[in-house]
């Protein structure tokens, strides 16, 4: 028997779904009555995990240890710990077998970590990985009180299968939520608090519900009341329809952002990854998104080092980010994902070569996201502000194309501000607020 847990702390790796599903459970464990604390005095420890990045697994177990021998040192016990996430819907039993811990839950699940937690006070390790489409959205409370940018899922799961990625494996088949309880969650979010409502999705673009697509969800929540701005991710190519680039240039809530993953530049490691697209193509959609909406800011996913990339495939990465100009953009070394089909692959890349790879990719990003900011230096546009800066007075917000601005002035978080852009760094800028 242990007693049951009155605090909580929840720790949340990789992307904004995880994000979103760790407010979710911090909710659900407030709801019963908890209180939230910080790791190394809580009664509870969530670690909601991300499966994406290399040796995750490990990640855990040491996390794990940590806690228990930093808890047990300062105060002399040891917290619950529960596992959730993809990696506990890829380990499942294992890590209850191997790290002993209290309770496993995927993410498709978490709607009974109270239920679970209960089940592990009575000394029962608790496990439940069911990937059941979508129920865990009706047994969730509603949001009380969220910040002026707030994370809203509206599709969860993958079917594309790109041949490195475990996502399928760990968040099961495409699922779209219902269009009237997208729209419900979108009013109770402004009405707590939130200004900005980016819509999630591993997929987010195949959202589908009878006729509509992502664009006529867009439609309806630009006529939300209070809710002043829009956004959306992750995309596929693919999915990227006419109606969703017409939306960016007729929605003005919609904001000028796209993340649209390409991963490589090379048509022969895209048809290996399976990403079902070509160079060509991509740069063609970007084209017809650029048409619509001339100031949009791109950002993009790449990966380098996939089993066989040569060194001219390579290069045509390099070549295919000269032509598309980020405004930002995510990069990764290649790391294989048990069970996924590039993990068997035949030539594996050396690890210095991907550093390489990865250290001049990061360059030609790095150079081209400042290119961008820079542009953006004598430009006035509304910065919603989102919390305090490190300085007094300072306080930092986005602008329309996701750059971080800081900007000095009696403000609050949650107001929109026109400022004018005055100086940029390689990952923010600064601001003047615009006189009144």
């Amino acid at each position: 028997m242990k007693p049951a847990p009155q605090t909580f702390h929840i720790k949340s790796f990789g992307c904004q779904m995880n994000v979103y599903d760790g407010e979710r459970m911090a909710e659900l464990m407030g709801a019963q009555g908890m209180v939230a604390a910080e790791a190394d005095v809580a009664d509870l420890v969530v670690l909601n995990t991300c499966h994406i990045r290399e040796k995750a697994t490990e990640k855990v177990y040491s996390d794990i240890g940590r806690l228990r021998k930093d808890q047990l040192r300062n105060h002399g016990r040891t917290p619950m710990i529960a596992v959730a996430g993809c990696v506990a819907q890829a380990e499942g039993e294992e890590i209850v077998r191997r790290a002993n811990v209290d309770v496993v839950v995927g993410p498709q699940a978490y709607h009974n970590l109270p239920t679970l937690v209960a089940q592990a006070a009575t000394g029962q390790a608790a496990l439940d990985t069911d990937l059941p489409a979508l129920t865990k959205f009706g047994h969730l409370p509603p949001r009380r009180r969220v910040s002026p940018s707030a994370f809203q899922t509206v599709q969860e799961g993958c079917d594309k299968f790109c041949t490195y990625c475990v996502v399928p494996y760990t968040r099961g088949a495409e699922v779209s939520r219902p269009f009237a309880a997208i729209v419900d969650e979108a009013k109770g979010l402004v009405d707590a608090g939130a200004r900005e409502i980016t819509l999630l999705g591993q997929n987010v673009n195949a959202w589908r519900m009878e006729d509509r697509g992502l664009h006529d969800l867009i439609r309806a929540l630009d006529r939300v009341p209070g809710l002043a701005r829009i956004r959306y991710t992750t995309s596929h190519p693919n999915d990227m329809s006419q109606g969703l680039i017409d939306a960016h240039r007729d929605v003005e809530s919609l904001m000028p952002f796209l993340h649209l993953p390409v991963q490589s530049g090379s048509d022969r490691v895209l048809k290996a990854m399976n990403r079902a697209h070509t160079r060509d193509s991509y740069l063609r959609l970007i084209e017809r998104v650029r048409a619509a909406r001339p100031d949009i800011a791109l950002s993009g996913d790449f990966i380098v080092g996939f089993p066989g990339e040569t060194d001219a495939e390579f290069a045509e990465t390099l070549s295919l980010v000269d032509s598309a100009g980020y405004a930002q953009a995510f990069s990764f070394k290649y790391s294989p994902r048990p069970g996924t089909p590039a993990a068997t692959l035949a030539g594996q890349i050396p690890a210095d070569v991907m550093d390489d790879r990865l250290q001049r990719l990061q360059a030609a990003l790095n150079r081209d996201q400042h290119v961008f900011n820079a542009a953006s230096v004598g430009s006035t546009c509304p910065v919603l502000i989102e919390r305090r800066g490190k300085l007094s007075g300072q306080m930092l917000g986005k602008s329309p194309w996701l750059q971080s601005v800081h900007v000095m002035g009696d403000l609050a978080v949650g107001d929109l501000v026109e400022v004018t852009l005055t100086a940029a760094g390689p990952n923010s800028l600064t601001g003047e607020r615009r006189p009144i």
